[in-house]
């Protein structure tokens, strides 16, 4: 079969936008690797806060940033399925359809919003919570006392970073739910499933990897996100 010209020009485009793309980060990989030699054998006295080598700077922070974006995700991952859930097969149209503009529009508000969501309103919410599980769970190591006096902790950032992550994946959840196929919902129905059952073995079998994929890309955003839980943790901004 003979091959037209235009083909050939679009198969060679892709090849070298392709190629181009992976120089690129390969490139921009390199570059971070030789600036942070210096970082990476500096001594004592060279880096902040007095520390004696790379590992132990950015270690805590390394750890802070897993610790919050697995709590967010802890706590965002079930409440997205759900919602949609909700949304996709519960909700009546009208409903679900006004949910669906609410979850694309809560999805653009900028981080800085959420921070300031954070600063102001959750963390005097929480507080007392804080010092009632100081209080009574203190014997467990992440409920042990001394408790903040302002509820801004890495539990409240996590929250924050869960409200920050739950309408994408709400999103990608509910466009999945949405493509299964429709026969074998109603196959399900008709053989006496209630519409739980029918969700649990022709729903969300179906839609296992679009989940993983919604779950990679709150984890992302996730560990990516530095403003939000700059504002709610630093002790300088009010």
């Amino acid at each position: 079969m003979k091959v037209r010209a235009g083909d050939r020009v679009f198969a060679t485009t892709t090849i070298v936008a392709g190629s181009l793309i992976l120089a690129t980060l390969a490139a921009v990989a390199i570059f971070l690797v030789l600036q942070s030699i210096p970082a990476l054998i500096a001594g004592p006295g060279v880096l902040p806060n007095d520390t004696s080598n790379f590992w132990q700077y950015v270690g805590p922070l390394a750890f802070g940033t897993v610790w919050a974006a697995f709590l967010a995700l802890l706590f965002a991952t079930p409440l997205s399925i759900g919602i949609a859930l909700y949304i996709t097969h519960y909700a009546p149209r009208r409903l679900s359809q006004t949910l669906g503009y609410v979850i694309d529009l809560l999805a653009a508000v900028p981080s800085v919003v959420f921070g300031l969501w954070g600063i102001v309103t959750l963390a005097p919410f929480v507080q007392p919570f804080y010092q009632w599980l100081g209080d009574n769970l203190g014997w467990f190591p992440l409920f042990a006392p001394p408790v903040s006096g302002t509820g801004r902790t890495i539990l409240t950032a996590a929250v924050v970073l869960a409200v920050m992550v739950i309408p994408i994946m709400t999103a990608i959840c509910r466009e999945v739910f949405l493509q299964a196929p429709r026969l074998h919902e109603e196959a399900a129905l008709a053989l006496g499933a209630t519409k739980w059952e029918m969700i649990r073995m022709a729903v969300l079998p179906f839609a296992r990897s679009g989940m993983v994929s919604a779950v990679m890309l709150g984890l992302g955003r996730a560990l990516g996100e530095t403003f939000a839980v700059a504002m709610v943790l630093s002790p300088r901004s009010s």
